[in-house]
C-alpha cells in the first residue's frame, strides 16, 4: 500500500482510538459496580463485573495501539511495514475485542445492521449508561473495522507470500 495511504489510515485510526479511549476512561472513572447494579441482583452483578472487565481490557488494548500509532507517526522516516503491522494489531486486538468480548455481555447481530437499528444485543438488559457507552463505541469501532478490513486478510496473505511469519 502507498505510504500516503498508510499514513492517513494511521492518523485517522489514532484519532478514532483517542475518541474511544476518552469515552472509556470517562465511563470507567465515573461508574463503579455498586453504581451500575442498583437492583442488587446477583445475575446483574455478574453481568456488570464481566462488562467492566471487558471494557478495561478494551481500554488497555486501545491505549497500547494508540501509543504504537503515535510512535509510527512521529518517526522521521515513516516506516510502512511497522505501521501496517500496528494497523493489523489494532484490527485484531481493539476491533475484535470490542465486537467479540471475552465475557460475551453483548454481541453484534448483523441482521440489524441493514435496518438502521443498533446491531448490538445485550445478554441482559443493562442500565442506560452501559447501553449508551456500548452504542457510542460500536459506531467508532464499526468505522475502524471498515477502514482496517484490509488488514484482516490481505495483509496476512501478502506477508505469507513474502515468506514472513505473522
Amino acid at each position: 500500500m502507498a505510504v500516503f495511504n498508510v499514513k492517513n489510515i494511521c492518523e485517522t485510526t489514532r484519532s478514532k482510538l483517542s475518541e474511544a479511549i476518552a469515552k472509556l476512561e470517562q465511563f470507567l472513572n465515573a461508574y463503579s459496580l455498586q453504581q451500575l447494579n442498583t437492583e442488587n441482583d446477583q445475575a446483574m452483578d455478574e453481568f456488570y463485573k464481566n462488562y467492566l472487565t471487558d471494557m478495561r481490557h478494551l481500554l488497555v488494548f486501545s491505549e497500547v495501539a494508540y501509543e504504537k500509532l503515535g510512535v509510527a507517526l512521529r518517526r522521521p522516516n515513516f516506516n510502512v511495514d511497522y505501521s501496517e503491522k500496528v494497523l493489523y494489531e489494532v484490527y485484531h486486538s481493539c476491533v475484535n475485542s470490542f465486537f467479540y468480548p471475552k465475557n460475551e455481555c453483548y454481541s453484534e447481530d448483523g441482521r440489524y445492521a441493514y435496518t438502521g437499528q443498533d446491531a448490538i444485543r445485550f445478554r441482559k438488559k443493562p442500565n442506560r449508561a452501559v447501553r449508551d457507552l456500548t452504542i457510542e463505541l460500536s459506531k467508532i469501532f464499526e468505522l475502524l473495522r471498515e477502514e482496517l478490513a484490509y488488514y484482516e486478510t490481505d495483509y496476512i496473505t501478502q506477508k505469507r507470500m513474502q515468506g514472513e511469519k505473522v
